[in-house]
């Protein structure tokens, strides 16, 4: 006997599920800094929106001057003076907005919040500046791990109108690392779509930091649902592997299990030896020689499977040997009556043919087993699989909406990939 690919621990399957979903940076800081604004020259005098008073304007005018000069020290000295002169709200906005000014240049970005945090108290900030000033402070209180405020900040950064990038992202992830799990995937899924609507491929965080959150949670079919989403705009091996793996671990049935991986072989995500080993056990007890023999050919071909490997040096000799002339007899075979009538006799040539390769002659025979009152739920997706591998991808997916029991997550990972049947290879998808 071996060790089951399937019962290996989360920790030595780290690289099967990625580190993208036990650990990952942050979603990455704005790199720019808030505009910098300044009123048009006397504008504080004019009766303007926000119109300083009459004792705060010659302080106001040293700030613009400094701020215009970029004369850090001058602007510091300014807004002290101006501590003293200002005696109203908006001689106290034009305050804080300097002090802005004043962290931009100096690189501090505790005083830009400051003077962001100041003005947004104010309550008179214009209606054009709310949407980055928001957005702005509820990253930095995001950066400072103030999940809280984060988030009333960047919702109220949405609904001012934000385009920022990452918003969402820094949303989503606000309301995760708070525990609010519904809310933070609600945000995700809302931004996916928006991605995908306007034509272009959500970043992989959206999904990978709400998969964290429900895998903490133990969700574990909503944790399938969002990765079989994922694989919609991440269809590669390493995330087809992560997705199977899961599904794997979560079925002890040795006939699912050999689903399974037949799915994992064939959205090439079988990238490390154990899969294969565990394949070919399973196709070994399930009596499909034909099968075992090209499995490991092929993972040897990849050089997954060193040379020499005792163990399946030593069943690929046994099925050799055990294959005989089952190929060559296979067609005669499946006409016989006897075959036909008899539903796991049907559904067992079936699947040989399939395991030789020969896709297309399988539907038939799975389509006797069904007709001879056979395991309809079995045989109906074994017949979408045969359909799929055959490239009749229309009475594939046909099929596998039939499937509605322990299988349905995989008919439905099938339609996945047959409808996305290229991965992207631009950015890659957040794994380790």
């Amino acid at each position: 006997m071996f060790t089951r690919f399937r019962s290996m621990p989360a920790t030595a399957m780290a690289a099967v599920l990625g580190c993208a979903l036990m650990a990952t940076t942050a979603p990455a800081m704005a790199q720019d800094k808030p505009k910098k604004e300044k009123p048009k020259k006397g504008e504080e005098k004019k009766g303007s929106t926000i119109a300083a008073s009459k004792g705060f304007g010659p302080s106001v005018k040293k700030m613009l001057d400094a701020s215009n000069a970029k004369d850090a020290a001058a602007l510091q000295a300014a807004l002290t003076e101006g501590e003293g002169t200002a005696s109203t709200n908006e001689d106290r906005y034009w305050l804080a907005f300097y002090q802005l000014q004043l962290g931009i240049l100096n690189k501090d970005q505790a005083l830009q919040g400051k003077g962001l945090d100041a003005m947004l108290a104010s309550g008179i900030t214009p209606p054009e500046s709310l949407a980055p000033y928001n957005y702005f402070s509820g990253n930095f209180a995001y950066g400072a791990k103030d999940y809280a405020k984060a988030v009333q900040r960047l919702e109220a950064a949405k609904a001012a109108g934000s385009t920022e990038s990452n918003i969402d992202l820094l949303l989503m992830d606000s309301y995760l690392k708070q525990g609010q799990v519904d809310q933070g995937i609600a945000i995700a899924k809302a931004a996916i779509e928006a991605d995908r609507a306007a034509g272009r491929r959500p970043s992989d965080e959206l999904y990978v930091r709400p998969i964290q959150a429900l895998q903490a949670a133990k969700r574990n079919n909503e944790v399938l649902d969002l990765m079989t989403l994922r694989m919609r705009d991440y269809n590669q091996p390493q995330v087809w592997r992560q997705t199977l793996f899961i599904v794997l671990q979560q079925n002890p049935d040795k006939e699912i299990g050999l689903d399974i991986l037949r799915l994992m072989r064939a959205t090439g995500a079988m990238l490390q030896r154990p899969e294969y080993e565990e394949y070919a056990q399973l196709a070994t007890e399930a009596a499909l020689p034909g099968e075992v023999v090209k499995l490991i050919g092929e993972g040897r071909a990849k050089k997954v499977i060193p040379t020499p490997d005792a163990k399946l040096d030593a069943t690929e000799k046994s099925q050799k040997e055990r294959i005989g002339d089952e190929e060559s007899t296979l067609t005669a075979y499946a006409k016989r009556p006897s075959t036909l009538s008899n539903p796991k006799v049907a559904g067992a040539t079936g699947d040989a043919m399939v395991g030789y390769g020969r896709y297309a002659d399988a539907v038939p025979l799975y389509d006797a087993a069904i007709a001879a009152g056979g395991d309809k739920e079995l045989w109906t997706y074994r017949k979408g699989v045969a359909q799929a591998l055959a490239g009749d991808n229309a009475a594939a997916k046909a099929s596998f909406a039939q499937v509605t029991g322990s299988r349905k997550r995989l008919a439905d990972l099938w339609v996945v990939k047959i409808d996305n049947p290229a991965s992207a290879p631009a950015a890659a998808p957040s794994a380790g």
